[in-house]
Parts: structure tokens; C-alpha cells; sequence
């Protein structure tokens, strides 16, 4: 009897996803589950982030955008804390990804985070009162924790009070980030923060 294969959500098929980055490749949960979804159970384990499905996260990420420099994003009533419907636009995401590129979306995903990750950040050093910025090495799980955020940011920045939906913005900014475009927010904060980084060794 062979060993059935499963596949993400029954749909896609992730046995032969490419991380071609291999520090972030330990760290890319790509396990094929029929419904991704934890409930936080992995929150106390050490490095728990890392047990979790990577598309999971991503819906995780969709509850609350975050800050984008110092102005804060208003969380939105359809997406705060309801994993259902955020789950449900990463699908439609991954669709219209599909449909354009004619690729597996876990894939072209996978090259976005790949690409959006920065290597290096900046930090600020206090020495005798005087601070000063200082070129540090960013972390593997940093590097995705910063990719899934600025791809969501770049997302929720253009469909907000406006007429496009969100899981459309959400495939533009994930197709755009795996081909490197100059147009993609999180290619554009990683060129930025890297540039940064560079200016401050």
C-alpha cells in the first residue's frame, strides 16, 4: 500500500516547493494539512513559529497589519480575530495567483518571502550617552516575520477605503514580490532596510 499524499487544503500540492534560500529553509513550515490550522497550540513550544504552516501565518498576520512607520493601522471589523474569513482571502489570493502566473501560488509565496526578507538591519548602539547605529545580522525567523508583515502592509495599504478587495491587492503584492518588482512594498522596505544597513557597518 502506498502512503496516501496529502496535499494543502486538499488543493496544492507543496511536495515540490523550492526554498532556495537555505538559511530560511528550517524554518519554512510547508506541511501539507487538509485544514491549516493550530489554534495556537505551538505558543509555548521553543521555537514554536516554526512548527506552524507558513500560509497559517500568513492568515494570522491579516487579523491585525500592524504599524507602518508611526502611524497605525485601524484594524478592520471583517478581519479581527475571525481566522475563517482571513483564511478564506488568503485562498482567494492564491487563486487569483494561479490564474495569472500559472504557477503553484505556494510557491510563488515562497519566492515573495524569499525575496521581501531582508539579511541585515539596523539597531541603535548607546555607548557614554552618545547613540549611534549599528549594521546587525537579522535572524532567520526575523526575516519571515518581516516578509509576511510588509507583504500584508503593502496589501491593506491599497485596498483600504478603497474599491479594490483585499485578497486581490494581497496576489498583486505576492506576484510582484517573487519577481523582484520596484512596485512591491516588501522588495521595497527590504532594499531600504538593507541600504540602511549598509550606510551604518
Amino acid at each position: 500500500m502506498e502512503a496516501i499524499q496529502f496535499k494543502l487544503f486538499d488543493i496544492y500540492d507543496v511536495s515540490n516547493i523550492e526554498i532556495k534560500d537555505p538559511a530560511l529553509r528550517p524554518y519554512l513550515c510547508l506541511t501539507p494539512r487538509l485544514m491549516v490550522k493550530t489554534q495556537g497550540r505551538r505558543n509555548l513550544e521553543h521555537l514554536g513559529n516554526t512548527k506552524v504552516n507558513v500560509v497559517e501565518r500568513l492568515a494570522n498576520r491579516l487579523q491585525v497589519a500592524g504599524h507602518v512607520g508611526k502611524k497605525h493601522k485601524v484594524i478592520t471589523s471583517w478581519a479581527s480575530g475571525k481566522s475563517t474569513k482571513n483564511m478564506q482571502t488568503v485562498l482567494r489570493a492564491f487563486k487569483v495567483i494561479e490564474e495569472r502566473t500559472k504557477k503553484n501560488p505556494v510557491q510563488v509565496f515562497v519566492t515573495a518571502i524569499e525575496n521581501g526578507s531582508p539579511r541585515d538591519e539596523v539597531t541603535v548602539i548607546e555607548q557614554a550617552g552618545a547613540k549611534y547605529p549599528q549594521s546587525v545580522d537579522c535572524s532567520p525567523i526575523r526575516r519571515i516575520n518581516l516578509a509576511l508583515r510588509w507583504m500584508v502592509q503593502g496589501a491593506y495599504g491599497k485596498s483600504f477605503g478603497k474599491k479594490k478587495k483585499m485578497a486581490d491587492t494581497l496576489a498583486e503584492e505576492i506576484i510582484k514580490a517573487s519577481e523582484m518588482n520596484a512596485e512591491s512594498f516588501a522588495h521595497g522596505k527590504r532594499t531600504e532596510v538593507e541600504k540602511q544597513a549598509d550606510s551604518a557597518r
